[in-house]
Parts: C-alpha cells; sequence; structure tokens
C-alpha cells in the first residue's frame, strides 16, 4: 500500500506546475487522470526531443504513472463524464484562467454540489483574484511581478533568464502540492473538501524570505549585489583559469578559514562579511584572483568530496547525472516503456516505510479512454458512439 494510496484525482492542468504536482503524488502512490485534449494538445506533448515513437521525453517525464482521457469539455456528455468521475476522483487540480471552467459548468461551485468531498486546485498566475487575474503571463513576469528578479542581479547586468521554473515549480507546484495534502487531511477530520487558489505570484513572493523581510522591518530595500547572499560578499561564483566556474558559499568563520588556506591566502582570514564594503571588495578580488590562477581540475584536487568548506564546482546537468551523491540517493530512475525502460530524474522523497513507484511513461493521448469510461458504467457500443461524436478528443 503506497503512502498516498486512494488519493484520486482528476488532472486538467497543462505545462509545468500542475503536471509536476500530480506526478509527485502518482509517484507516492495517487490514482491520476489526466483530462486532455486532442485538439489542443499540451505545449509538453510537442516539445523536442521525441523518442522513436514521437512521444515527447519532457511529457513522459512529467505525466508517468498518469492515466490519459481525452474529452471534448465544451460537450454536455463530455461533462457528465466528469460528473461520474467526482464521485470516486474527488481531487482536481485545473490551471485555466479564471472562469473557463465555471464557463464549461465544471467550476467548484457547481461540482461541490455532487461530491461535498471535492477538493479543488487552481494553480494560475496571478490568483483567481485581484487587477491581475485575468492576465497571461510565464515564469519570468511573476518573478519579475514579486520582486525576486531585481535584488539577484549583478549591478548593472540585466537578470538572468534562469534554466529551471522557479515561480513555475517553487511557487506553482509546491504550494499546490502542500495545499492539497493540508486539505486532505482536513476532510479526515470534518468530511468536507475545499477550494484551493495558488497564484504563482504570491507563491514567488513568499520566497522573498530574508530579503523582503528585511526592507518590511528595517526599511532597508534590497539591492542587486549589495546582500550577504546576492553578492555583496565573498558569497559568489568564481571563475578558474579555464572558464568553468565555482560556487563559493564559506561564509562562517570556520568555513573561511578552510576556504583562505585551500587558495593560499591565509592573510585574509580574519575579514568578514560584517567588514566594510571596502574591506568585504579586497576579500573577493582576492578569492577571484586565487581561484584564476588554476585550471578547473587542478581545483577539483584541492576541493575534492572531502572538503568540507562550503566550496562545490558548478556542474553541468551530465555532470550532476554522474555525480557519486546524486547516484547514491537514486535520483535516476528506470521508469518502463512499451518496449524497455526510460531513463528520469526521480522523486526527493525518501520515507522509512515506502517508495516511490514508477508504474510507466507519461501516456499516449487517450490511452486509457476505454478503460475509465467502461469502470463508469459506459458499454463498448456507448463509448463508440461518443467517438463518433467527437465527445472523445
Amino acid at each position: 500500500m503506497a503512502i498516498l494510496d486512494g488519493l484520486k484525482i482528476l488532472d486538467f492542468s497543462g505545462a509545468l506546475p500542475g503536471p509536476m504536482a500530480t506526478m509527485i503524488f502518482a509517484d507516492l502512490g495517487a490514482d491520476v487522470i489526466r483530462i486532455e485534449s486532442s485538439r489542443r494538445l499540451d505545449l509538453t506533448r510537442i516539445m523536442p526531443p521525441y523518442t522513436e515513437e514521437k512521444e515527447s521525453y519532457i511529457h513522459q517525464h512529467l505525466n508517468r504513472s498518469k492515466r490519459s482521457l481525452t474529452l471534448n469539455l465544451k460537450s454536455k456528455p463530455a461533462v457528465e463524464v466528469i460528473k461520474k468521475l467526482i464521485l470516486e476522483y474527488d481531487v482536481i487540480v485545473e490551471g485555466f484562467r479564471p472562469g473557463v471552467m465555471k464557463r464549461l459548468g465544471l467550476d467548484y461551485e457547481t461540482l461541490k454540489d455532487i461530491n461535498p468531498k471535492l477538493i479543488y486546485c487552481s494553480i494560475t498566475g496571478y490568483g483567481q483574484t485581484g487587477p491581475y487575474a485575468l492576465k497571461a503571463g510565464h515564469d519570468n513576469n511573476y518573478l519579475a511581478t514579486a520582486g525576486v528578479l531585481d535584488h539577484a542581479r549583478h549591478a548593472d547586468r540585466k537578470p538572468v533568464a534562469q534554466g529551471i521554473q522557479i515561480a513555475d515549480i517553487a511557487g506553482g507546484t509546491m504550494h499546490a502540492a502542500i495545499g492539497i495534502l493540508a486539505a486532505a487531511l482536513k476532510r479526515t477530520q470534518t468530511g468536507t473538501g475545499q477550494a484551493i487558489d495558488i497564484s504563482m505570484t504570491d507563491a514567488a513572493f513568499t520566497l522573498n524570505a530574508l530579503y523582503g523581510t528585511m526592507y518590511l522591518g528595517s526599511g532597508q530595500e534590497p539591492k542587486p549585489e549589495k546582500e550577504i547572499l546576492n553578492g555583496g560578499t565573498y558569497y559568489d561564483f568564481y571563475k578558474t583559469k579555464d572558464g568553468r566556474f565555482f560556487a563559493v558559499g564559506s561564509l562562517e568563520p570556520q568555513f573561511r578559514k578552510k576556504l583562505c588556506e585551500a587558495l593560499d591566502i591565509p592573510e585574509i582570514i580574519d575579514n568578514t562579511f560584517n567588514d566594510s564594503p571596502y574591506t568585504q571588495e579586497r576579500f573577493k578580488i582576492a578569492v577571484t584572483d586565487a581561484f584564476c590562477s588554476k585550471t578547473y581540475e587542478e581545483w577539483l584536487h584541492v576541493f575534492d568530496g572531502q572538503f568540507d568548506g562550503c566550496v562545490e564546482p558548478v556542474l553541468t546537468f551530465k555532470e550532476a547525472c554522474e555525480h557519486p551523491q546524486l547516484r547514491a540517493r537514486n535520483m535516476l530512475v528506470e521508469v518502463p516503456t512499451e518496449n524497455g525502460i526510460q531513463i528520469q530524474i526521480g522523486s526527493a522523497f525518501k520515507f522509512s516505510d515506502d517508495t516511490p513507484n514508477y508504474k510507466y511513461v507519461g501516456a499516449k493521448i487517450g490511452q486509457h479512454n476505454e478503460e475509465i469510461l467502461q469502470s463508469l458504467g459506459y458499454s463498448l457500443e456507448e463509448i463508440h458512439q461518443l467517438e463518433e461524436q467527437f465527445i472523445l478528443r
């Protein structure tokens, strides 16, 4: 029995935030059905690269262990299918703009009358209320609006486009997952569900836990490359002689001492980030010059796996996949496909009594139509009629 066995979810979301949240649930044993449209494919289904079967690797990762049901939600018979499903699948995750699900007749107020236990999580860029509620956006827009990007850049430089989607995942995915589990816990006490309104901008705003708090308490606004953790001290990234980088986070005195000894600059061991900006600048220049004196490989021998001073090489993703720490933590897993296995990123959850289960890669669109509808009592003849009427599309 998996840790989330019994949690049954209908996933109407697309792209990244919702599907990644429901993937986390599926890994931990939840029964997830993706509600899709073959007329308007989810972006991740068409993102290269592709398998030999012309399926997107990205889609097959984000939607592993989920079943796929295609429905034309603008049709009344399709809405009736959903209303039958929510009698059992009593968690909904959706990512449409506010008002879309209501126009389809699938909003929380309508569906909770059918099943009062329904937990209904909406993930949007700006939330269900406020002047931006209906506005389009992407990850960088939400981070910009939340005040994250300005103090997360170097002085006189533009913000950097991130290789990971911070507002989507740290914002949408994680907050949605926590919200759903919190609502499910309360449901065990009250017997009723509730609606959850997740704004990726709200969630990104909460990530300003250090410098946002500093500003609200003291009025001191965080500035680019002026704070302890944004490059205002030697907590930063340093280029080697051959153009690679190391991440230095040796803030505490014991780690700073080890850093200076490893870099052969013992004369500045006693400098701290509480010293004057001039002292900090000299310290940072000394660290910069030291890293430029050796190649990446030479520094790897200095800062090996046994060096305990908060210095690590900036790895490529390929190198990260080969790192002994990530290998030891089983962060690469084998997921079954129709013809073999596919290597994917594994779950970060490690339980004492439970193990994530990877059933299969993301399904082909509509792959489980007959299976799901038959479980609701539809005959094969009725299913074929729905196909002919373009309801299952």
